[in-house]
């Protein structure tokens, strides 16, 4: 189903320029944009995806992963088709990486309305808009997340973070909550192994943090990549510079896609990410992809306060996004 794009502007010979994401992609007439679901049709810019769905399900909360967004609460999960990277070591890369290009693939059509009355009728808190890219079919989330509010129903992007400001503030009304990939904090790693930019990244981060929304952050740690004190350390200390009470989680990586010759990360690695984002101020600091370093402690008391199993919730010593110990509040949506 092909809908008007939002974000973009025309130029002159039919050409169209895209500022959804910050690639800002000048796309000749026929032609899409990197993300491969926006195309240049006669001088007009449209979405490919619009009510294009090829995964709806319902996912706990825990699985995006968003630890201190309605713990244990469910969200119905939502994506399209299509991503703006090009990471190799990307671990849902059959969706991520398909384009309109692909004659083989054949979407069923769900409207916003019946998105979220699913939500609704499954017991959902949320909606999610997951698995690949949400800024690249913007214009089904911006209108399900419009709908989902008016219907008591909250809204969290999984996200890379490579929207502009103009999306970002368009949605914000409707988004509480946002999971950004924060990969590396070299340029060169964005630059050459994901086809994008840092700078981008870390603007929007600070701009969801400036407009409300709940954020946490998710790193893959990749042996011999982006796995360095230094590195680590620079992440952490970003971090910390817009609040301690936003939580970090350090995610094993597996072979997959293109980095098939890499090793999965050690656990041991995974606990050094933790010890250092600990020692710079990181009240909450999560292992992920395994299943140990999962639990949430009380910052001043020390207390357990969520044990968690994998993504199910085993024991909750919270009341109201309090400790049930010493009454001290917790970062996050409760």
């Amino acid at each position: 189903m092909i809908k008007e794009a939002m974000f973009y502007e025309k130029l002159e010979k039919n050409r169209v320029h895209c500022y959804l994401c910050a690639h800002h992609c000048k796309i000749a007439p026929s032609g899409l944009g990197i993300c491969g679901v926006r195309q240049n049709k006669d001088g007009t810019l449209y979405t490919l995806v619009y009510a294009e769905p090829i995964a709806y399900q319902v996912d706990p909360i825990e699985k995006k992963p968003l630890y201190h967004f309605f713990p244990g609460s469910a969200s119905y999960s939502i994506a399209t088709i299509g991503c703006n990277f090009k990471c190799g070591f990307c671990q849902n890369w059959q969706i991520s990486q398909m384009s309109k290009k692909d004659s083989e693939y054949i979407a069923s059509k769900v409207m916003p309305e019946e998105i979220v009355k699913s939500a609704k009728k499954k017991n959902c808190r949320s909606i999610s808009y997951t698995y690949t890219e949400p800024t690249i079919f913007f214009e089904y989330a911006y209108e399900t997340a419009g709908l989902a509010k008016t219907e008591g129903l909250y809204n969290n992007f999984v996200t890379n973070g490579y929207m502009t400001k103009e999306a970002l503030e368009k949605i914000h009304p409707f988004l509480d909550a946002a999971n950004v990939d924060l990969k590396s904090f070299r340029e060169e790693f964005y630059r050459e192994v994901c086809k994008a930019s840092l700078k981008p990244v870390l603007d929007s981060i600070r701009l969801m943090k400036e407009l409300g929304i709940w954020i946490e952050i998710t790193t893959l740690l990749i042996p011999g990549q982006n796995d360095s004190e230094e590195e680590l350390g620079n992440i952490a200390k970003f971090i910390a510079s817009m609040g301690k009470d936003i939580p970090w989680h350090v995610s094993r990586f597996h072979p997959d896609y293109q980095f098939l010759n890499y090793a999965p990360t050690p656990v041991e690695a995974l606990r050094k990410a933790k010890a250092i984002g600990e020692s710079l101020g990181l009240r909450y600091v999560y292992l992920g992809n395994v299943p140990q370093g999962l639990d949430t402690y009380c910052h001043k008391c020390g207390k357990l306060l969520i044990q968690r199993v994998y993504f199910d919730i085993h024991k909750n010593n919270t009341k109201g996004g309090l400790c049930n110990f010493c009454g001290t509040t917790l970062g996050g949506r409760y």
